[in-house]
């Protein structure tokens, strides 16, 4: 029978660790046992971040519409109530980019949320 080697396979899960801590500083790329925590924490970090990046995005989003809207004198969270009672079902992604990009139909939105913010007021009165 066959002597059988495993050098092969011990050598390819080495490599495949040090191809994903390329780049690291000092021992983290050189060194088994450092690299293969250093690539595990990054993986945590990475899968961590993905969540917190969608947080971030809305929260600048917000910022901006908060900022755009109160240039013509409403809040933020009075012109996001107007547009839905105007029935205008977009997120806060595409807002913030009309706010940023062009400000004639942004005024306009604003507009739109801001008679329907006063037809509901009189009819509450």
């Amino acid at each position: 029978m066959a002597r059988i080697k495993r050098g092969t396979m011990a050598k390819k899960r080495k490599r495949k660790i040090f191809k994903k801590a390329k780049g690291y500083y000092s021992g983290r790329s050189k060194l088994l046992k450092t690299a293969r925590e250093a690539v595990e924490r990054a993986g945590q970090y990475a899968y961590r971040d993905r969540r917190q990046r969608k947080r971030q995005m809305k929260k600048l989003w917000i910022t901006r519409l908060n900022a755009a809207v109160r240039e013509h004198g409403l809040s933020y969270s009075r012109f996001m109530g107007g547009l839905a009672l105007a029935g205008v079902d977009m997120d806060r992604k595409v807002l913030a980019e009309i706010a940023v990009r062009d400000s004639a139909s942004f005024a306009k939105l604003v507009e739109l949320a801001q008679k329907h913010l006063a037809q509901s007021s009189a009819k509450a009165a």
